[in-house]
C-alpha cells in the first residue's frame, strides 16, 4: 500500500488537515527543534501515521491526555483522525506550547493545550480522570507509569508508543509498573493493515486502587 493509499485510509475525509500538519512539520519543524533533519523525509510513515494508528487502542469519544506533546505526536495526528477524541495536548516547554497552538488553529482542532508536567500535583488535579494517556518517546516504562498512571481513572488506559525495546522495557520495568498501579502491561500491534512497520505500544491498565499491589487495606473498626 502507497503513502497516499494509507493516508486515506487512516485520516479518511481529514487528510488534507493530516497534510496540513506535515507541511507545518516540514516548514517549521528542524528550526524549531521538534524535529531531527533526518525526519524530514520520513514524516508521514514515521511520525504521523504512525501515531494516528494508535487510535485503534481508543474508545469512541474517550478523554485522552497526549504527555509530553512536543510536535504534537501523537496527538495531533489522533486529534485529525479522530475527532470524536477529547483531546488534551500537554507540554512543559513555552516554545513547544506556542507550537501547539498555532497548529491547532491553524488546522482549525478542537484540542486543549496544557503547559505542564504530568507529575505536577495542579496539572493531576485538572487532567486526572483520562479514559487514556499516551505519550511517544518520553521517558523509559518505569517512569512513564509513575508519571501517566495518577492521570488515569481507574479501569483506563496509559497507551505508551514504544519501539523493539517494548519487550525488554516490561521486564525491567514490571515491578515499577505494579508499583504505581498497573495491571501487567500488554504489547500490541496498530495500523497493521496500513502500515509496512506496524506501531508497537504498550498497553498498561489503571487498576483500581484497592488492588494496587502493596497498598495498605484499611482496618475496620470493633464497635
Amino acid at each position: 500500500m502507497s503513502l497516499e493509499q494509507a493516508a486515506a485510509r487512516v485520516f479518511g475525509e481529514h487528510v488534507d488537515q493530516a497534510a496540513g500538519y506535515v507541511e507545518l512539520l516540514e516548514r517549521h519543524g528542524v528550526e524549531r527543534g521538534l524535529i531531527g533533519p533526518r525526519e524530514v523525509e520520513r514524516l508521514w510513515e514515521r511520525h504521523v501515521l504512525n501515531s494516528a494508528v494508535i487510535g485503534e487502542q481508543m474508545p469512541e469519544g474517550a478523554r485522552v491526555v497526549d504527555v509530553g506533546s512536543g510536535a504534537g505526536l501523537p496527538g495531533v495526528p489522533l486529534a485529525i483522525a479522530r475527532p470524536d477524541l477529547d483531546i488534551v495536548l500537554l507540554e512543559p516547554m513555552a516554545r513547544r506550547v506556542d507550537w501547539l497552538a498555532e497548529v491547532a488553529e491553524k488546522l482549525e482542532l478542537p484540542i486543549t493545550i496544557v503547559r505542564g508536567r504530568a507529575e505536577e500535583r495542579p496539572v493531576r488535579e485538572q487532567l486526572g480522570g483520562a479514559d487514556i494517556v499516551t505519550a511517544r518517546a518520553v521517558a523509559p516504562l518505569a517512569r512513564l507509569a509513575d508519571w501517566c498512571l495518577p492521570l488515569v481513572r481507574p479501569d483506563g488506559f496509559l497507551v505508551a508508543l514504544k519501539g523493539a525495546s517494548a519487550a525488554d522495557e516490561i521486564e525491567r520495568d514490571g515491578a515499577a509498573i505494579r508499583k504505581a498501579g498497573g495491571a501487567d502491561p500488554l504489547i500490541v500491534e496498530c495500523g497493521a493493515a496500513v502500515l509496512e512497520v506496524p506501531s508497537t505500544v504498550v498497553k498498561i491498565r489503571r487498576l483500581p486502587s484497592k488492588t494496587v499491589p502493596g497498598k495498605p487495606k484499611a482496618r475496620s473498626r470493633k464497635r
